[in-house]
């Protein structure tokens, strides 16, 4: 894409009014970006009002810098791009949601909608969840999403806080490959404590972004990208979630796709598990393993990537602490009463199994049994 074309691109984008729908209807009608703009009044007048018209006609105050922004950034690095409805490379996949976005910002190594796409089969999930899980819920993001790395899935998610970065961080740990959509311009990371991890992706996945450089983190922006997170991917599955929250928006968005639907089943007290309760009561399929969403997705796995037992193994006595804790979080007090343990011999246990990871400190005192998936 040379100066121009992108520069008749960046001005759709950039002129108010349009949206992503209005410009579909533009490029439909006229063929290329740049054809737009060579229209005159009368024959724009078909698709708008004066008021379009009128801003079609103006070239937005922005429109220079931005070029020359774009331009600058991308001869950065060999791993960035600007795809555009039109190109071959940009993904299949979002042309079928409500909304696709007219460009799309890229940088990572991965590209799997390039041609020839020797990965165009690769099967994508989105993982999604809560920004202030519980250790348990962080767990089972990076966890499960490790599973699916190792299962040759891309997991797909947003770069946010918590289940966000685990599921991230998860998929590249087994060796997968992982998109992140984000809600600012490619030229800043958000939220600044996963700049690390940001050029991990891009290294080994790919950071996706609708938005224009320089924008910063309004917070529109994100459950707008939550369909593009959907849109990208063939389920979805969130770890945790409160009633109200971004991910149940995503998790609609899937369902509205026609996508599957996952939900992990968390503690009846817990806030973070009513969310993901919510949709499984409307219909989304439980999940006990990573063995279930791949059922599901009718992927082959490898028994050996999933969590083993064996009678041994189940026959094995269970440590009394755990029986007493169960898999509820429980406080110091209770653990002393149904255990009959000394305060200071229950508290060094306790620190034990929390260096470990077997049991995970909560906030108000509450200690949590870590189950793995």
């Amino acid at each position: 894409m040379d100066a121009t074309e992108l520069g008749a691109w960046l001005r759709l984008s950039l002129t108010p009014g349009i949206g992503n729908t209005g410009a579909r209807q533009l490029l439909a009608a006229f063929g290329s970006a740049q054809a737009i703009f060579e229209q005159d009044a009368g024959t724009l007048r078909q698709f708008g009002s004066d008021r379009l018209v009128d801003a079609l006609q103006t070239e937005p105050a922005a429109l220079a810098a931005q070029l020359q922004a774009t331009l600058d950034w991308l001869q950065g690095a060999d791993n960035r791009r600007v795809v555009t409805l039109g190109d071959a490379g940009y993904p299949s996949a979002l042309l079928d949601i409500e909304d696709p976005p007219s460009m799309l910002y890229m940088l990572g190594a991965l590209n799997p909608w390039a041609p020839p796409a020797t990965n165009n089969r690769a099967v994508c999930l989105g993982i999604v969840g809560s920004r202030n899980p519980t250790p348990q819920g962080e767990s089972n993001a990076r966890q499960f999403a490790k599973v699916f790395g190792e299962a040759g899935l891309c997991v797909v998610s947003g770069l946010a806080l918590g289940v966000d970065g685990a599921a991230h961080d998860g998929a590249l740990l087994g060796g997968g490959s992982t998109i992140a959509v984000v809600g600012t311009g490619l030229d800043r990371v958000y939220p600044k404590q996963h700049l690390a991890l940001a050029h991990r992706i891009a290294q080994q996945g790919l950071i996706i972004s609708e938005f224009p450089l320089g924008t910063p983190p309004l917070t529109a922006n994100f459950p707008k990208r939550n369909r593009l997170i959907s849109g990208l991917s063939q389920g979805t599955l969130v770890v945790e979630a409160a009633l109200k929250s971004g991910s149940l928006i995503t998790a609609r968005l899937a369902a509205e796709q026609g996508k599957e639907v996952f939900a992990i089943p968390g503690s009846i007290h817990s806030p973070q598990s009513r969310g993901c309760h919510a949709l499984i009561k409307q219909g989304a399929k439980l999940v006990e393993s990573a063995q279930d969403v791949l059922e599901e997705l009718h992927l082959p796995y490898v028994s050996a990537l999933l969590p083993a037992s064996n009678d041994e193994e189940e026959q094995a006595p269970e440590d009394p602490l755990f029986a007493a804790m169960g898999f509820e979080p429980v406080s110091l007090d209770a653990l002393q009463a149904r255990t009959g343990l000394a305060t200071a011999e229950l508290q060094a246990r306790l620190l034990s199994l929390e260096m470990a990871g077997e049991v995970a400190r909560l906030q108000g005192g509450l200690f949590q049994r870590m189950a793995t998936t």
